[in-house]
């Protein structure tokens, strides 16, 4: 009767979804960035320079803890989601209750006296936002047919995309007030994943069975695959990782990236970011949304991920040489264009290749995470050894060696995928 149960399971969906589900998915994911990228795009870097003035190095550290917490915690987490029992189903209990955490995050952040509480704000915020955001994707496996895998994914990634822009302005208006700068955003998330979590139905899974229990041996083996079994799942798996590793380099010190090249207080720099990225929403969507309509259409995943680490890698180089305002604004537009279409067709193509999704979703969801977690957890600990390189008499880090090899990982990550066979 187990054996019956999972393999009802194994099979990739091929019932489409309807419209509700979708604008839900994209409605709660745009909310969970609204809250969760905020602080990582400008929020932190306020809050560090009023704690901190001077130590840029210290943000580095501190969203790299945050995503090394997320890598050691991600894969169980994952694996829990599968095996949970609830009358309310296996995802949206961890939705509800990353929800919670985040919110106490965010309130941790907006009033740390520290450097440290700052730092354990957002490793909270991490763990929080991040299971939110994870098991409304492993939701999309669970449910999403392969003929709606490239839109979704490209209404999502516009919406990830333009959210930190939305966010990025909320806290050029409210930079002034800590709490304000951190809850807001945070308030607008819980009130989109909220209306996923009500109108989203999701079976009782407290039926479910499994044939072995989870021991800690079990769950080990659970932390690792065989990339020989599965390939197209590992070259998607290095390609990621690359991507956001260069991704991470070139966003991580943005708003002291700006104020450099400007002449500007980072405080200052909020507003001009805010505008600057209002710019880009026009590239991410081109990006996004025709990339993932284009991709569903021709059939093809491939020639579009490598386009867009291309593209990214284009614009990281602009800026890297950018000594002002005009040319900051074309590497932007490049980075958003580019980031855009990975964010839609790379998840599409994850979706396309993931293995076991019936019975362990979650769990090769929660891996893959290991190629956005570890980048975000390394790159931050490593990019200050690259801006220390060549730093100028007056001070001025080393910000053009950092972005040209943002640019480099980004382009690897395109030609990784190129390997996989499974898909065009």
């Amino acid at each position: 009767m187990t054996d019956s149960l999972l393999s009802a399971e194994v099979e990739a969906p091929e019932t489409q979804v309807g419209r509700r589900y979708i604008w839900l998915m994209v409605l709660a994911q745009f909310g969970v960035f609204v809250a969760f990228i905020t602080p990582l795009a400008i929020s932190l870097a306020i809050k560090l320079s009023q704690l901190a003035p001077g130590r840029d190095e210290y943000l580095g550290y501190i969203t790299g803890a945050g995503a090394l917490a997320v890598m050691l915690a991600g894969p169980f987490l994952g694996i829990a989601s599968d095996r949970t029992r609830s009358r309310i189903g296996r995802r949206r209990p961890f939705m509800i209750g990353g929800m919670a955490l985040g919110v106490i995050s965010l309130i941790v952040m907006a009033t740390a006296p520290n450097v440290i509480v700052l730092g354990a704000g957002w490793v909270l915020a991490q763990l929080g936002w991040g299971q939110v955001l994870s098991n409304l994707q492993i939701s999309t496996a669970d449910r999403l047919p392969e003929s709606q895998r490239g839109r979704v994914a490209g209404l999502t990634g516009f919406a990830t995309q333009i959210a930190p822009v939305i966010g990025v302005g909320i806290a050029g208006i409210l930079a002034a007030d800590n709490l304000l700068l951190f809850l807001v955003p945070g308030a607008v998330g819980v009130v989109l994943v909220s209306l996923f979590v009500l109108f989203v139905h999701e079976d009782d899974s407290r039926g479910m069975e499994f044939p072995e229990d989870l021991s800690i041996r079990t769950f080990l083996s659970k932390l690792i695959f065989d990339p020989r079994q599965y390939p197209d799942y590992a070259w998607n798996w290095l390609g990621r990782f690359f991507f956001y590793f260069g991704l991470t380099l070139n966003t991580t010190f943005t708003a002291f990236f700006f104020a450099s090249r400007l002449g500007v207080s980072v405080t200052e720099v909020a507003g001009t970011i805010a505008i600057l990225s209002l710019g880009g929403i026009f590239a991410v969507t081109l990006g996004a949304l025709g990339g993932g309509f284009l991709s569903d259409r021709l059939r093809r995943r491939r020639v579009f991920v490598l386009s867009s680490g291309l593209i990214f890698g284009a614009g990281a180089v602009v800026m890297a040489f950018a000594g002002d305002l005009p040319m900051l604004v074309v590497g932007s537009l490049l980075g958003s264009l580019g980031i855009g279409m990975f964010s839609a067709i790379d998840q599409a193509l994850l979706l396309d290749v993931l293995p076991e999704r019936g019975t362990d979703a979650g769990r090769f969801m929660s891996i893959i995470g290991f190629a956005t977690s570890i980048p975000q957890a390394v790159a931050p600990l490593v990019a200050p050894m690259f801006l220390a390189l060549g730093v100028s008499a007056a001070g001025e880090k080393n910000y053009l060696l950092l972005y040209l090899i943002a640019a480099a990982c980004t382009v690897c990550g395109g030609l990784v995928v190129l390997r996989i066979r499974s898909v065009r």
